[in-house]
């Protein structure tokens, strides 16, 4: 074939388009492997759905099941992309063309360290995509690229970058082909590998600039191609140097308008999704996007038809709410981009949290369907099902059914099997033919469906290695499964999946809780009395910088005749005391004169079950499925946490706001009580049906399941209007209830009744989780509903119209917080130039709102106001993970003051939490906590910033293994031409922090925070000592030197440096820590550091 001329087409006709006269046929097309038309699936009539047109697809293009999830199905234009679910119907008439396309980006995708599939171990993680996928992204990039679809400047330096690409895939296509890049050049043009725009330019230039441009793409050619590099390594290079060149093919974005606005510019807005950090969001003008959530972050997701807008009702309402229950709200154009748009979420939350969790089933993938239901696990390796017996205690005849990895159209059953050596584990191959029958080569003949297969092998029938085989138990899969399914971004921890723990594990940090005085405790009148408490309304007293505040609360005090429980009541206390979530009852504190008193918020309404006896059947069904669905956010909340609450029941579910007029109504789920893990049996007996069986069996272990067998009798008792029958039976007959298994009647609201079977399954594994409980409970959401729930004649109030016309969120800017709902709870802190305060943010006046810490000023001067808004600015432009997350600010009468508001993190902070805590924390949990404030400070370093005031005292705690970075009042934001920051008027500064140029000369940089991040080494590794804090341990040293007390401290910590004096090494702190902290670094030791110290 003779090279193309100057003037010769480049890019031949493609083979098919949406305009093709091909009747009755769906074509899906691939991206071409070099220059030539795309390759081409067709398919004939009948019904096809996006997934098995994906799976045919991934077929043809080599792609494994593992990396099946990466890839979906758009239009030719990409203008719209189909769910899984999606069916294209192929009639006589029609021709449909969709092209086959990697959808979900991560950053980073090559080398461990930015970004991997998940490992048992480190050294097991692999990579995000194998060689297909490489081989099939970077064809579709090629493609896009010389098709025009990518859109690219014509700039000097555009140009220049393209023809680095030609260059790449010229000599990837020499290694293909096994040519030299003469020979390759003398049959392929360099201009085939350019985009259509640069080729016309080139074209329309002067014979010896033409000329010219070749012999340069010769040469480089040569270069590249003499390199040791294979193809599969420049593919990789050319992927990340076009990723480079257009950073938005990361990313998604969708036009929608924002519900509540007047219309106008303000109504329109833009979502944007990526892999790297999840959902963003922008309204009207602003070219800033807001950042709103990231995938794990997600609890719940629904479709709904927008009232009123847009041709014949074609405007769908999608509503993303976060685990804190802030929602964003976006009105799509149709169906089509709204559904498009939560597949994308969707499955970017599979990748990244959860393998087995859906949102919708309106963009559900079919075959997670049918793992569902046949209890099988996807496409995870060997390692990972042989782990999963193991941590099964390795039972003879337990078995894991998961998809193959290599095959598409197989199954793998793993079981366990006793020898004489011990536990063994025995493979077998599951065949589905295209009739859908399954074959086993150790079972006789085929059968209808896996069930079927797996009932065969349960009596024995099934023979591998001549050893007959009897499947005993099923390792089910479970919420939140590490596998290599999952995929870790850096900075990123992977999913915590919840297997059963004792109750001291579940615990955040034990015997943690405020103090709370007698003498400022008012007793009002009893309210009843608990299993081990006995109940009175009360006021709590405090005095404010001289302001005298008075809290209604309730008082829980503890009977005196059960001290056998009075350490789990105060695991209670403890675990109500470091969780901040608005539908979990506040615990102000604990009072220890005499009896233990528990101090909670007070919720006048009291508890659910007397409300709904006293209400009777004038309670609607879209009343009683608002309180259960709060509830089971609630419950979302800790088993995210790892926290089992394990006392749930509509005793414990508190009423804070009746929800008249129109309003919804608002529950807090309170305190568990004296825990499971530590009553008799004869006590547990009476909790029965709440109480979940295996907390019967092994009283001492408490897992996350039993809070769903718990929600699953709340939901029956709400329901039922009637007291649940088994609850007033003798206790044998309970015991027998549990022990023959049995159910709860049945409601006739059969889609209930359904959710109630599930939550309350025998076997734990296959409880479902909180967000697939919340995803099917807005599935009840009918049109006729109340009809249906009610499973006792009574006469219903009309129907609420709460669904069929919600009242929307008004569009507001949700960081701006009106000072008037700003509700002081306490102080948190207080220093020289600010205070810290709990407040309840709290816009309906009826303490439902969430709880945030609030720092404002003491003194108001200008200066102060200026820096204070320089903070905000610098938080407010800070996401991180280690970073202490902005929630918005407040302003005063005529803006002439403003506060702070930020996330509330009840464990206070890290100096604090490690005197208190010092028994329980050792080398590696420190560790734990000094990697994360390296992360937030690589963070802080990449946005440019320099902290200056990095000290223990300035990071919180957020859990036992969770800390961030918190107080940005002396933050600076490093010149772009500098890399360090000198400070005119450094006034008061934490002078035993500074790095010796910081003393000196006022210069800091990130070299300076990594000073102060060696005193924060000493400071991890003296627990917080006082004695033997920084500041008193120089202190002590300078004195040692004989210092003069009329020379300022700043000159003789100077002079004690410039000596070579550092803090001591801590006696508990490793060798390797105490080498590279403040006890061996000298300030020279700071000039020349690199650029990324952290």
């Amino acid at each position: 074939m003779a090279p193309p001329s100057e003037e010769t087409p480049l890019i031949p006709q493609r083979s098919c388009s949406l305009s093709s006269s091909e009747a009755g046929a769906l074509h899906v097309l691939l991206p071409p492997r070099g220059p030539g038309p795309p390759q081409r699936l067709s398919f004939s009539y009948g019904d096809h759905s996006a997934e098995e047109l994906c799976v045919w697809a991934a077929k043809a293009s080599g792609i494994l099941p593992v990396y099946h999830s990466l890839f979906a199905l758009a239009t030719e234009d990409l203008s719209c992309w189909f769910p899984p679910s999606h069916v294209f119907s192929v009639e006589d008439s029609s021709t449909q063309v969709l092209v086959y396309r990697l959808r979900f980006y991560f950053p980073n995708w090559f080398g461990l360290e930015k970004c991997h599939r998940f490992g048992l171990r480190k050294d097991l993680a692999s990579a995000v995509l194998d060689l297909p996928v490489l081989e099939h992204l970077f064809a579709q990039h090629r493609n896009d690229l010389v098709s025009g679809r990518l859109s690219v400047g014509l700039s000097l330096k555009e140009q220049g970058e393209c023809l680095s690409l030609a260059v790449l895939d010229l000599a990837q296509m020499a290694r293909e082909q096994v040519q030299q890049p003469e020979e390759l050049l003398k049959t392929v043009s360099y201009k085939v590998c350019l985009p259509p725009d640069l080729r016309d330019l080139i074209q329309g230039l002067s014979f010896v600039t033409r000329k010219r441009i070749r012999r340069t793409v010769r040469r480089a050619l040569r270069r590249v191609t003499a390199c040791q590099a294979d193809r599969h390594s420049l593919m990789a290079k050319y992927i990340m140097d076009l990723e480079r060149l257009d950073p938005a093919r990361a990313v998604e974005t969708f036009p929608v308008n924002l519900p509540g606005a007047a219309g106008g510019e303000d109504a329109q807005g833009l979502l944007r999704v990526a892999g790297d950090s999840g959902i963003a969001w922008s309204s009207g003008g602003q070219e800033a996007l807001q950042p709103f959530c990231d995938f794990p972050e997600i609890v719940d997701i629904s479709i709904k038809q927008a009232p009123c807008v847009g041709p014949a009702g074609e405007h769908r309402l999608v509503t993303v709410t976060r685990t804190d229950n802030q929602i964003l709200e976006a009105e799509f154009p149709g169906l089509p981009a709204a559904l498009s748009f939560v597949a994308l979420v969707d499955g970017y939350f599979r990748l990244i949290s959860d393998s087995r969790h859906f949102f919708c089933k309106e963009v559900a993938p079919p075959r997670l369907l049918e793992e569902v239901a046949e209890q099988c696990h996807g496409p995870i390796t060997l390692d990972f099902a042989i782990n999963k017996l193991k941590t099964q205690g390795s039972r003879p005849g337990s078995y894991v059914l998961r998809r193959s990895p290599q095959d598409f159209d197989c199954f793998l059953l793993t079981v366990c099997v006793q020898t004489p050596l011990g536990p063994d584990y025995k493979g077998c191959l599951i065949r589905c033919d295209p009739t859908g029958t399954f074959s086993l080569a150790g079972l006789g003949r085929p059968h209808s469906s896996l069930r079927e297969l797996l009932a065969a092998c349960w009596d024995g029938g099934l023979h591998v290695d001549g050893v007959a085989l009897s499947l005993t138990f099923c390792c089910t899969p479970k919420p939140k499964e590490k596998s290599n399914l999952i995929v870790v971004r850096r900075g990123c921890s992977p999913p915590t999946s919840s297997p059963l723990q004792t109750q001291s594990q579940g615990q955040l940090s034990q015997m943690t809780f405020h103090k709370i005085p007698a003498d400022s405790l008012e007793w009002h009148e009893n309210m009843g009395h608990g299993s081990f408490t006995k109940i009175y309304r009360g006021c709590r007293h405090e005095v404010v910088e001289g302001e005298a505040r008075k809290t209604e609360v309730l008082l829980k005090v503890m009977n005196a005749k059960h001290k056998n429980c009075m350490e789990s009541f105060l695991e209670a206390a403890s675990l109500m005391s470091q969780v901040s979530y608005q539908h979990l009852v506040l615990l102000h504190g604990v009072c220890m004169a005499g009896d233990s008193i528990m101090v909670q918020e007070f919720a006048h309404l009291g508890a659910l079950d007397t409300y709904l006896r006293k209400s009777g059947h004038l309670v609607p069904a879209s009343w009683k499925l608002q309180v259960i669905k709060q509830l089971a956010y609630a419950l979302n909340y800790l088993e995210d946490k790892g926290l089992p609450h394990g006392n749930v029941s509509a005793r414990k579910v508190l009423l804070a706001r009746e929800g008249a007029d129109g309003n919804l109504p608002f529950i807090k789920l309170s305190d568990p009580g004296v825990s499971p893990a530590v009553l008799s049996l004869e006590m547990l007996t009476d909790r029965i049906p709440w109480v979940a069986p295996e907390c019967l069996l092994e009283p001492r272990t408490l897992g996350l399941e039993a809070d769903k067998w718990g929600f699953g009798a709340t939901v029956w008792e709400v329901f039922s209007g009637i007291p649940i029958p088994i609850s007033t039976l003798d206790p044998a007959k309970k015991l027998q209830f549990y022990k023959e298994q049995q159910q709860l009647p049945a409601p006739k609201w059969m889609e209930l009744a359904m959710l109630i079977q599930q939550c309350m399954a025998y076997e734990a594994g296959q409880r479902p989780s909180f967000r697939a409980i919340i995803r099917d409970l807005n599935s009840l959401i009918t049109s006729d509903y109340e009809l249906l729930s009610d499973p006792t004649p009574g006469a219903l109030t009309p129907r609420d119209g709460l669904w069929n016309g919600a009242q929307l969120y008004a569009y507001q800017d949700p960081t701006i917080f009106e000072e008037r709902h700003l509700k002081y709870i306490s102080q948190l802190g207080k220093g020289n130039f600010g205070s810290v305060e709990l407040c309840r943010y709290d816009p309906l006046g009826d303490n439902t709102g969430a709880l945030v810490a609030v720092k404002q000023l003491q003194h108001s001067g200008p200066d102060q106001q200026r820096d204070f808004q320089r903070e905000i600015q610098t938080l407010k432009a800070l996401h991180s993970d280690f970073i202490v997350k902005y929630r918005g600010v407040s302003y005063g009468p005529g803006r002439q003051s403003l506060r702070l508001v930020m996330e509330y993190l009840p464990s206070g902070c890290l100096k604090d939490f490690l005197q208190r805590h010092r028994a329980r924390l050792d080398a590696n949990r420190l560790l734990l906590y000094a990697s994360q404030i390296c992360k937030g400070m690589e963070y802080l370093g990449s946005r440019r910033y320099v902290h200056r005031d990095l000290a223990a005292r300035n990071i919180l705690v957020e859990s036992e293994t969770h800390v961030k970075i918190a107080d940005f009042g002396l933050a600076k934001l490093l010149p772009l031409d500098k890399d360090y920051y000198v400070v005119h008027k450094p006034g008061q500064s934490p002078i035993f922090w500074y790095a010796p140029e910081s003393l000196s000369d006022n210069i800091f940089s990130r070299q300076s925070d990594v000073w102060s991040f060696g005193v924060i080494l000493y400071e991890l590794f003296t627990y917080g000592n006082k004695s033997c804090s920084p500041s008193a341990e120089f202190l002590r040293m300078m004195g040692m030197m004989g210092c003069d007390r009329d020379v300022p401290a700043l000159c003789c910590l100077l002079e004690l440096l410039a000596e070579g004096q550092r803090l001591p090494a801590p006696a508990a702190c490793p060798g390797e820590v105490s080498a590279g902290g403040p006890a061996s670094v000298s300030p020279s030791d700071f000039l020349g550091k690199p650029a990324d110290p952290f």
